[in-house]
């Protein structure tokens, strides 16, 4: 077996392929690693796939489109260590066979994992406090906080990271609403979940948590009439994609100081100096980070060693994304 990492060398190479995980790699064939600094150009790619059958991506890896894998007649097996592939495939892939895997599942715990940190964060409102000890000595006597537990939440998607995060939030006693286009009456039974519209959600639940892909579909799905209905005290969470928002009418109903909101990602990143949500109320912000946390990235590509291994072997593929469901993933 012929292996192509193509993941450019250098700081993030070196936490996904930590040494014991290359030498796992190494033991089952021929391994090509790219010894640049820098992702290939598709010209070279497309060079370096000849005899190559399996090929492991990475972030900024040029898209497996019809001119790059061409002469890539030996290719079985694409390995993704990112997420979503809507950005890495192609159909030419799919009509040449190619399966295609990637550690989209493998991220949605860990997403789902910093879903609940935040929510709690802000519900707690953790910043606040810790910045009022460090430069008070204490709280001032009227404090006030607020927990997960007993609460309503709603989801806007049910993707792979909000169904890891639905049976977190059981743990928590919570009453959970789901829009989405996919979800039926029986799946949401199944899950312990209310199918809900937008309005519903948006009228209706205390926490918020946005999981819809980036698609020309999503752009600014939540506008101004949308946020404008969030009630008094309510807290909104947005770890997909900041296009999925109206972000200029966002800064707009936040500055009303109504809700809260805690945002992992922007329609712009990084996120301009000059942007309203910097200076806005009662808002956390992060710097797109909810997933997965670094230790996680090893485990992404030790799951992808073990799909190969399947493969292989004749195994059924637990990472598999079809042609369907790329379609469906953020771009």
């Amino acid at each position: 077996m012929r292996i192509l990492v193509a993941n450019a060398r250098g700081v993030v190479h070196e936490t996904f392929f930590p040494k014991d995980t290359v030498a796992k790699l190494e033991r089952m064939g021929e391994v090509i690693w790219n010894d640049m600094d820098r992702n290939f150009t598709k010209d070279e790619l497309r060079e370096k796939l000849k005899g190559i059958d399996v090929c492991i991506t990475g972030w900024g890896t040029p898209t497996l489109d019809q001119y790059v894998i061409e002469e890539a007649d030996d290719l079985k097996l694409v390995a993704h260590t990112g997420g979503t592939v809507a950005s890495l495939v192609s159909d030419a892939l799919y009509d040449k066979g190619v399966r295609v895997i990637s550690g989209n599942d493998i991220y949605a715990r860990s997403v789902a994992e910093g879903v609940i940190a935040y929510i709690l964060a802000s519900l707690r409102d953790i910043p606040r406090y810790t910045d009022m000890l460090r430069k008070e000595g204490w709280h001032n006597g009227s404090w006030w906080n607020e927990g997960l537990l007993n609460q309503t939440v709603g989801l806007v998607g049910f993707g792979a990271i909000a169904k890891y995060l639905v049976p977190m939030l059981h743990a928590f006693d919570t009453k959970i609403k789901v829009y989405s286009s996919y979800l039926t009456k029986e799946e949401a039974e199944k899950w312990g979940v209310e199918v809900a519209s937008l309005e519903e959600i948006f009228t209706t639940c205390k926490i918020i948590s946005i999981h819809s892909a980036a698609t020309p579909k999503t752009y600014h799905m939540i506008n101004r009439q949308l946020l404008k209905m969030i009630p008094q005290g309510s807290l909104l969470v947005n770890t997909a994609r900041g296009s999925v928002i109206d972000e200029e009418a966002l800064a707009q109903e936040l500055e009303t100081g109504r809700f809260k909101a805690v945002l992992d990602v922007y329609e712009e990143e990084p996120l301009p100096m000059s942007s309203k949500l910097r200076s806005v109320p009662n808002t956390i912000l992060m710097p797109h980070m909810a997933g997965p946390t670094i230790d996680r990235r090893k485990f992404v590509t030790e799951a992808l060693i073990e799909d190969i291994k399947n493969y292989f072997s004749g195994k059924s593929l637990k990472l598999e994304i079809s042609r369907e469901y790329a379609k469906r993933m953020t771009r």
